[in-house]
């Protein structure tokens, strides 16, 4: 039987984090996965992350965190207090204290930069210290990293964040499911985060399993 802890446990937000890695629709596609199943979204996007989503997606949110959540609420058509955003010096977000952390994070895209700060608890800014709770609650916490090719630096703190128990998923969308437009490859990452949250999606075909057509 489910304790009462545990079902609450089970119901908390999930934080998303857009940094200014190439690959900013893997994140808003996240997030808008997320909401349609019903989970509560908290976001932060890092300074760089704005420019970035501006220029891959069209999407201008203002450059805050209040004008980046009124743009977002009204893109999605979400309810009130479904999707948070919050700035990178927003010390009393909820992301910040293991007292009231969320089910999971997932930083989508992640860039090598910010891997660097999670590998050494750095904690300058909201997003890292955000990281920094999920890991030392023991909560997943899912790199979406983006860059190539990869040096040494990069690769030794992967495996540092892994061995900490970060989950390092780099977006490596596959071809075996046949995708026909660019939104096809956005849904497959977004699919593989979203069975490691334990959601539920239909976002893409799974191996093994028959072409719908």
């Amino acid at each position: 039987m489910m304790t009462e802890g545990a079902g609450m446990r089970e119901q908390r937000p999930i934080a998303v984090a857009i940094t200014g890695a190439s690959g900013s629709a893997y994140g808003l596609r996240l997030v808008e996965s997320l909401l349609e199943a019903g989970r509560s979204v908290y976001l932060m996007i890092s300074e760089a992350g704005y420019p970035v989503l501006e220029l891959e997606t069209g999407l201008a949110l203002g450059g805050t965190a209040e004008q980046a959540q009124h743009r977002l609420v009204e893109r999605l058509g979400v309810g009130p207090g479904r999707l948070r955003v919050f700035g990178p010096a927003e010390w009393g977000a909820p992301v910040a204290s293991g007292s009231n952390a969320p089910q999971a994070m997932v930083v989508c895209p992640c860039t090598v930069g910010t891997a660097s700060a999670l590998a050494c608890g750095a904690s300058n800014s909201l997003l890292e210290r955000a990281a920094d709770v999920i890991l030392k609650e023991r909560r997943k916490l899912i790199l979406v990293v983006r860059e190539t090719p990869l040096s040494t630096i990069h690769l030794e703190n992967m495996l540092r964040l892994s061995r900490a128990g970060a989950v390092i998923m780099p977006a490596s969308p596959g071809f075996y499911h046949r995708p026909e437009s660019l939104d096809d490859l956005v849904d497959f990452m977004v699919a593989r985060v979203l069975d490691h949250l334990g959601v539920e999606s239909e976002l893409s075909r799974r191996w093994g399993m028959p072409d719908p057509s």
